[in-house]
C-alpha cells in the first residue's frame, strides 16, 4: 500500500494531508490485522498456553513489515504482545509474569518479529531507491526525446523551406527564359529572315542563312522548352491534366517509351501545391524510368476517391536493386529524387510507397484533400504562349 502512495505525484497544496492520512491509514491496517488475529484466536477453543497465537500472529506482523512501514510494523509488534499476554498466557485475562515455555515463545516471536520487520524495512528502502533512479531516467528520457522532436521539427521546415526556394527559383527561371532570351530569339530570327530575302540571289549566303535561322528557331524551341520543364504554365493555367498530358506527350515522343496514362474525365482544379507536388511526382518517375529501368513502357493511374487523390506509376523494367531497396524500406539514405518527392508529400501530408522486383516497379502516393477542392474550377492566371511539346529533353531532375 505504501509502495503505490509513494508514486502518486500529488500538488503542494494537499501533499501534507496526503501524507498524514496515508500514515493514519498504514497504522489503522498493521493495528486491524493484528487485534482480528488475536481476536479469530481467541473464539477458537484449544490455544490457551499453546505457541500457535504467536505462529499465527507472524503473518500479520510480515503484512505490516512488508506493506506499512517500520512504525506501523512496530505497533503491530507491541499490540501482539499485550493480547498474548493478556489472553493467551496462564492465567488468561491477566499480565502475570509468564513462566519458562512462555517467555521462550514471547522471545522467538519477538525475534522473528524483529528479522520480519528489519528484512521488510531493507526491501522497502531499496524499492524506495529504485523508484527514484527510475523516476530520474524517465525524466531524462523525456528531455532528450523534446529535445530531439525540437531538432527534427526544425530540419522539416528547413526543408519545406528549401523545396519552397527551389519551386519559386525554377519559375523566375522559366519567366526570365520566355519573356527575354526567347523574346530576343525571335527579334533575331525576323531580322535573319528579311536579310535571307534581300540577298536571296546569293544561293551560298541563302543557304547558309536558312541554316542559320533553323537553327534559331531550333534553340528557340529548347528554350522554351526548358522554360515549361522547369515550370510549366499549363500547371497554373489549366491545371494538373492539362500539364501531365503535354509532359508525357513530349516524354514519349523523345524518349521512345510508350506511357498508358489513365486520368479521370473530369478531375478538376486541386490547390495549387498538391498539383505542383503530383507534376513532380510524375516528372521524377518517368526521368528514372527512363534512365534507369531499360523498361520500354510504363503507365500512369490518377484517380481521385472521397477525400483523397491517389497516383499509381509503375513500369516492367529491371526494378531497383536490392541494396537500394533496403535504404528505401529501412528509412536510409535513398537517392535525392526519392528524398524530395517523399518530403514534398510529407509537407502535404501523403504517404510515398515504392515496390519493386525483378520484374519492375511501382510507386504509390496518396495524398488527402478536402471535397471542396475538386470542385472542376480551373483558374486561368494567362500570360504565356500556349503549350509546346517536349522537343528539347527529356529528363529535368536528379535520381
Amino acid at each position: 500500500m505504501s509502495d503505490i502512495a509513494d508514486t502518486i505525484v500529488w500538488p503542494k497544496s494537499s501533499r501534507s494531508r496526503h501524507n498524514s492520512h496515508d500514515t493514519l491509514m498504514r497504522y489503522a491496517l498493521a493495528s486491524a490485522a493484528t487485534i482480528a488475529i488475536l481476536a479469530v484466536s481467541d473464539l477458537l477453543p484449544g490455544f490457551l498456553g499453546t505457541p500457535l497465537p504467536y505462529i499465527l500472529l507472524v503473518p500479520a506482523i510480515a503484512l505490516s513489515a512488508w506493506y506499512c512501514g517500520l512504525g506501523p510494523s512496530v505497533t503491530a509488534t507491541v499490540l501482539a504482545l499485550a493480547g498474548l499476554r493478556y489472553w493467551f498466557v496462564t492465567p488468561a485475562h491477566s499480565f502475570r509474569i509468564p513462566d519458562a515455555t512462555q517467555s521462550v515463545c514471547m522471545l522467538a516471536f519477538l525475534f522473528a518479529s524483529g528479522t520480519v520487520i528489519a528484512t521488510g524495512e531493507a526491501r522497502r528502502r531499496r524499492h524506495q531507491k529504485l523508484q527514484k533512479g527510475q523516476a530520474e531516467l524517465e525524466d531524462r528520457v523525456r528531455e532528450r526525446t523534446a529535445k530531439l522532436d525540437i531538432a527534427n521539427k526544425g530540419l522539416r521546415d528547413l526543408s519545406a523551406r528549401l523545396l519552397q526556394l527551389q519551386d519559386d527559383e525554377r519559375r523566375r527561371l522559366a519567366r526570365e527564359l520566355h519573356d527575354s532570351v526567347g523574346q530576343l530569339l525571335v527579334g533575331l530570327s525576323m531580322n535573319l529572315s528579311a536579310v535571307r530575302a534581300d540577298i536571296e540571289r546569293l544561293n551560298q549566303a541563302a543557304t547558309a542563312l536558312t541554316d542559320s535561322e533553323a537553327l534559331v528557331q531550333e534553340m528557340s524551341k529548347e528554350v522554351r522548352t526548358i522554360s515549361h520543364l522547369l515550370h510549366p504554365p499549363l500547371l497554373d493555367e489549366a491545371g494538373l491534366e492539362s500539364a501531365v498530358r503535354w509532359y508525357v506527350d513530349g516524354f514519349a515522343q523523345r524518349s521512345n517509351i510508350k506511357v498508358d496514362l489513365d486520368l479521370p474525365q473530369q478531375l478538376g482544379r486541386l490547390p495549387r501545391e498538391m498539383e505542383l507536388a503530383v507534376f513532380r511526382v510524375v516528372q521524377e518517375c518517368l526521368t528514372n524510368i527512363h534512365r534507369h529501368s531499360g523498361s520500354l513502357t510504363a503507365k500512369i493511374r490518377l484517380h481521385h476517391p472521397d477525400g483523397e487523390v491517389l497516383v499509381e506509376i509503375s513500369d516492367k523494367g529491371n526494378g531497383i536493386p536490392p541494396q537500394q531497396r533496403e535504404k528505401i524500406s529501412t528509412n536510409g539514405t535513398p537517392g535525392v529524387g526519392i528524398r524530395g518527392m517523399r518530403e514534398r508529400l510529407r509537407q502535404l501530408g501523403g504517404t510515398l510507397d515504392i515496390s519493386s522486383n525483378g520484374t519492375g516497379t511501382v510507386v504509390k502516393v496518396r495524398l488527402p484533400v478536402a471535397e471542396t477542392s475538386l470542385s472542376g474550377v480551373t483558374h486561368v492566371t494567362g500570360g504565356l504562349d500556349e503549350p509546346v511539346k517536349l522537343d528539347g529533353i527529356m529528363e529535368t531532375t536528379s535520381s
